[in-house]
């Protein structure tokens, strides 16, 4: 799809959200279940959608929150349920909803002090750390007598006027799909019965019946375990920091204050129309810290730190700013941070492998042949790293949209959910200890490696059209070769543990492309690259395109 003229440039008063008019619909808005668009449906990352648009209004919450309230009681979970919000204007009066419902159930809730905004990935060190306590790391449908769960309400960095509700089950990482199916149901049955069976209680009740939990004090009181916060203290690295208006901005000033950083928050507005924002590549406001167009203002203060580092609204994904290479594409930045993570963990067990998702560079492979780590490639979605890192299996699991999390300097399980805190920490210990920023350390894979070229491009799909898509076997496709090598594999399901992709995956020895539907907007995404340079990625892609467009005429 083309790059909006208005890409990069300041938020203008028309980009905008009506902040009263999106909660007036929040409450006001019934929606038709008969409507599909207007279900609950979870996605790789929870129920995402707009009041505005009848997909994310207060009878959504109080009928996805009843069925997480089923859930629990089914799978025998009676502990603490960690709730926590980002800084999307649709978040608090979510959490309200949810939290009439959980009390009306019996739940103990946790909540931040005074509508505080809570990290994902602080939901999942919480929900982790009260598990441990008790001696458990049970799993999303195990038995969880006294064990923790959590919710978090957020739509990542999507635009100013959706909302996001995801269920991290006693794991701590995102629900698996037979989890998400249950609640997924449940709810949609409870919006078909007009809400029938879906127990509240007042708010002012609900309010006071929730005990308040210090998740900063927790959360950046154990941050030395997993990053070595005294060797960037020592060393002077100078940080410049953009939360991007959301959940992070007081956890970055509470760690700068707790260990003594050379550490500047460049952006402290909090403003739930995100008008400090520059649009994306469509000209829309989105919080995306890989993104050079949302990315735009903390570009400009690139020369004036070691390393400047952004997070999305609720803190699961990381930017990277370096003064020679400017925005690290997050491929590159996951490349370098698996280098210098197995060569700098030495608490690591040896056979601990390295995750990465079947969309990510290829890179990571020749990085973990170089090192003689195996690398486990799974279908798009931080789930699949859950097991892994939790039985430290894998040491790092990393997503090309930045997202990453990765074991504490000992070995043990941080957070099962992306954390783009520790990710971007990360990048100041690397530049601290090598004296080389990231993206000087990425340039030196390159030379051991090659040097590849990696695009994701977007073409419009039909509902029809993406339904096709996800079933796509490799047989349809008909590929023998790809911009002259031939075809070495066609995947349907991730080579790392069978699961279905959802798409398919075509590799050559210098190249592969895979492509797959949007779970949000109506079109398919092709993901490509290559070791043979732009144009040669150019011809994978104009290929690719041809390629799927013409299994999908085929039907």
């Amino acid at each position: 799809m083309p790059i909006s003229p208005r890409a990069g440039q300041p938020a203008a008063p028309e980009d905008l959200i009506d902040v009263d008019a999106l909660l007036a619909a929040y409450q006001d808005v019934h929606p038709d279940p008969a409507d599909p668009a207007q279900r609950v449906s979870f996605g790789t990352s929870g129920h995402r959608g707009s009041a505005l648009r009848g997909s994310f209004n207060a009878d959504h919450i109080l009928a996805t929150t009843q069925a997480i309230c089923d859930f629990r009681a089914a799978a025998g979970v009676d502990g603490p349920l960690f709730l926590g919000i980002d800084t999307h204007a649709l978040s608090a009066p979510a959490l309200a909803s949810a939290l009439e419902v959980l009390v009306a159930n019996g739940v103990a809730v946790r909540i931040a002090p005074d509508g505080e905004a809570t990290p994902t990935p602080v939901i999942s060190h919480a929900i982790l750390g009260h598990n441990r306590d008790r001696g458990a790391t049970a799993a999303g449908g195990a038995s969880g007598r006294g064990l923790a769960d959590g919710i978090v309400v957020t739509p990542s960095h999507n635009p100013p006027a959706d909302g996001g509700f995801k269920y991290n089950p006693t794991h701590g990482g995102p629900a698996d799909t037979a989890v998400t199916k249950v609640i997924q149901d449940r709810a949609n049955a409870l919006l078909e019965a007009g809400l029938a069976g879906v127990a509240r209680v007042p708010y002012a009740q609900a309010r006071a019946a929730a005990a308040v939990h210090d998740y900063v004090g927790a959360y950046v009181a154990d941050l030395g375990d997993v990053v070595d916060l005294d060797a960037i203290r020592a060393a002077g690295v100078r940080i410049g920091v953009d939360p991007l208006g959301g959940a992070s901005l007081v956890y970055w000033q509470a760690l700068a204050e707790r260990y003594k950083l050379d550490l500047d928050v460049v952006n402290t507005t909090v403003d739930p129309t995100f008008s400090f924002m520059t649009t994306d590549w469509d000209g829309k406001i989105r919080m995306d810290p890989s993104s050079p167009y949302a990315m735009a203002s903390l570009l400009r203060h690139a020369g004036s730190f070691d390393v400047a580092v952004a997070n999305d609204a609720d803190a699961d994904r990381h930017g990277i700013v370096t003064p020679g290479a400017g925005l690290l594409n997050p491929n590159h930045y996951l490349s370098a941070a698996i280098a210098y993570l197995f060569g700098h963990r030495t608490g690591w067990p040896a056979g601990t492998a390295i995750g990465k998702t079947l969309v990510s560079s290829s890179m990571i492979d020749r990085v973990g042949a170089g090192i003689g780590r195996a690398v486990v490639e799974v279908p798009v979605g931080f789930k699949w790293f859950v097991d892994g890192l939790t039985d430290g299996t894998l040491g790092f699991g990393g997503e090309e949209s930045a997202g990453a999390s990765f074991l504490r300097r000992g070995g043990g399980v941080w957070t099962t959910d992306k954390d783009g805190l520790i990710a971007c920490l990360l990048a100041a210990e690397m530049t601290a200890v090598t004296g080389r920023d990231p993206g000087a350390l990425y340039q030196e894979l390159t030379e051991l490696h090659g040097a590849p070229a990696y695009r994701r491009v977007d073409a419009p799909a039909t509902a029809a059209q993406k339904k096709i898509l996800a079933a796509l076997t490799p047989a349809s496709l008909a590929a023998t070769t790809l911009a002259g090598s031939p075809v070495t594999a066609a995947l349907a399901q991730a080579p790392g543990n069978g699961a279905a992709i959802g798409g398919v995956k075509v590799v050559t020895a210098d190249a592969w492309f895979a492509a797959r539907p949007s779970g949000t907007e109506d079109v398919y995404k092709i993901y490509a690259e290559s070791f043979r340079g732009p144009e040669h990625l150019e011809e994978v892609i104009t290929q690719a395109q041809a390629i799927v467009d013409a299994a999908l005429l085929r039907g």
